[in-house]
């Protein structure tokens, strides 16, 4: 079955030749102009993806990323044309789920894309126990799901698979070069920054207090260590 993809960039060439590229892939596409209409469109559509300008009129890409992540976990790779890692790791701490920087070629994008879909779809390790508690929270590895007191919370796949990578080493420092080779893949090229961001999310949903973590801890000058039981 096709992906349903929302394209939203306020560049009229672009957002056409990249919509007729990404047809020619297979996808289905419906394209916004600007914030406004991209958070309506993925209200009324419910895209398997998007692909989001950061620069836009009406709402900012970054606005946009806030709302969807506040609303789902849909996989978001966000097109910049700054060379700032600011704006990069503004977007990451809000959810997104990769980046490119324009001008890129359509096979680069592709790559991400698919990448970013092969994340979303990766299942749990089957002998994996179905809930894992992280006080009142509990993760679904077969699932893909967080919950906190049976409610669902939205987290990104990539997300859910640096949580889900840690809990199968519970208990053991990971360096940061392992968590990005292990949950990024080979072909990543963001920086041991992109861990940092992930990390200081994932804290913000699991921890009671994420200033002061109980279950995912910081080795300082080594990575980062889970400890399920907060001990």
């Amino acid at each position: 079955m096709s992906r349903r993809v929302l394209l939203v960039d306020d560049e009229v060439t672009l957002r056409e030749t990249l919509a007729e590229a990404l047809e020619g892939e297979g996808f289905r596409v419906t394209t916004a102009a600007d914030g406004r209409e991209a958070v309506a469109l993925f209200r009324a559509t419910r895209p398997d993806l998007v692909i989001l300008d950061l620069m836009l009129p009406e709402l900012s890409g970054i606005e946009v990323c806030r709302i969807l992540r506040a609303e789902s976990a849909v996989p978001i790779v966000m097109l910049t044309a700054k060379d700032s890692e600011v704006d990069k790791v503004v977007g990451l701490e809000l959810g997104a789920d990769d980046y490119v920087t324009k001008p890129f070629s359509l096979r680069e994008l592709l790559a991400r894309l698919r990448a970013v879909i092969r994340r979303s779809e990766r299942q749990a390790v089957p002998e994996a126990p179905p809930l894992l508690p992280l006080g009142r929270v509990q993760v679904d590895l077969a699932g893909h799901r967080l919950l906190r007191d049976g409610a669902p919370v939205p987290i990104t796949p990539k997300a859910f698979d640096l949580l889900a990578f840690l809990l199968r080493h519970p208990g053991q420092v990971i360096r940061r070069d392992q968590l990005l080779e292990h949950v990024w893949g080979w072909e990543y090229e963001g920086g041991s920054r992109t861990v940092d961001v992930h990390i200081h999310w994932l804290r913000t949903q699991i921890e009671p207090d994420p200033a002061r973590p109980r279950y995912l801890q910081t080795v300082r000058g080594v990575g980062y260590v889970l400890r399920p039981t907060g001990d």
